[in-house]
């Protein structure tokens, strides 16, 4: 698991910023839907407890570690593993050996025994490789793979921990995990309109709060792009533009030809069709275009409101 951290000031800042990850994010939503189903991701409707992670000034640290690794288990529904936690001096925040289990050793980095508060969030990333690893999901390469963990992390209830490890001041700057904090807020805030939570007020920094708005604005944009009934004016305008294009094209030629995989595609004559994808869990979806409709997403089965 990464740690960034380092002096930083107005010339500098070593915790990367934005959205460059947002194509992957959005695919292992995706992929979550598909591996585990839309039974199975409702399952997972409650999030970790702020109480449930918090040390108090008198606990043992490694009866605590302990503890909070059991909670992590739980929350990713692994009843059977057992976590065995220890500290050493290294470069990341944490490291799992994936073996065939039920035991696992996680490696915490030793400055965890100074900074208890963020302990939560290193076992969560760590916890969920294991559960990634019993599943058979898995991205191609270890950027890609660590993006896919994050975002389950926090899909799957814990993830918040991670980017409320996210501080900064005049002096220091510290994250833990892959994504950018916006991208974290991203996937929370894509959670929190499905299962209904308010995860603004279990942030402590001040930070994590200000990019979990920023990530908020970009999911709600993704319930208002056409061919949505929400869309807004300029998009509904751009939108007619390019069915009347498509409708004037040859049938076997998408429209409009520089799509991509986040945006509307119209293709087909009769009747000419549009594709777009879900807001919930990004799957594409293709609907003639008729005008007011409902459409039913087969994956995370979500009811959207359509002007087509």
């Amino acid at each position: 698991m990464a740690a960034q951290g380092a002096p930083t000031g107005p010339a500098a800042d070593a915790v990367e910023r934005g959205f460059p990850h947002l194509d992957t994010v959005r695919s292992a939503i995706t992929a979550l839907y598909k591996r585990l189903s839309w039974d199975t991701v409702r399952r997972f409707d409650v999030s970790v407890a702020p109480a449930d992670v918090a040390f108090s000034d008198t606990e043992d640290l490694h009866a605590g570690v302990q503890r909070v690794a059991r909670v992590m288990v739980q929350q990713f529904r692994l009843p059977d593993a057992r976590m065995i936690v220890s500290f050493r001096e290294m470069e990341h925040a944490a490291h799992i050996e994936l073996a065939a289990g039920p035991e696992y050793f996680i490696e915490l980095n030793a400055r965890f025994k100074r900074h208890r508060r963020d302990i939560g969030a290193a076992l969560a990333h760590e916890v969920m490789h294991v559960y990634l690893h019993r599943l058979g999901l898995a991205f191609h390469g270890t950027r890609d793979n660590e993006i896919l963990t994050d975002t389950a992390t926090t899909y799957l209830g814990a993830g918040w921990l991670l980017l409320d490890a996210f501080r900064q001041d005049q002096v220091s700057s510290q994250k833990l995990g892959y994504l950018t904090p916006e991208e974290f807020g991203y996937v929370l805030a894509k959670r929190a309109a499905v299962f209904g939570e308010g995860p603004e007020v279990w942030f402590t920094s001040p930070q994590a709060y200000e990019a979990y708005l920023k990530g908020t604005g970009l999911a709600r944009a993704d319930e208002a792009r056409p061919p949505l009934a929400a869309s807004g004016w300029a998009g509904r305008r751009r939108y007619t533009r390019d069915r009347r294009h498509a409708l004037a094209r040859p049938a076997s030629t998408p429209y409009p030809p520089d799509a991509d995989a986040w945006s509307y595609a119209f293709d087909g004559r009769s009747p000419l069709r549009v594709s777009f994808p879900c807001p919930t869990c990004q799957q594409r979806i293709r609907v003639p275009v008729r005008g007011r409709m409902r459409a039913r997403c087969g994956l995370c089965h979500s009811v959207l409101d359509c002007d087509t």
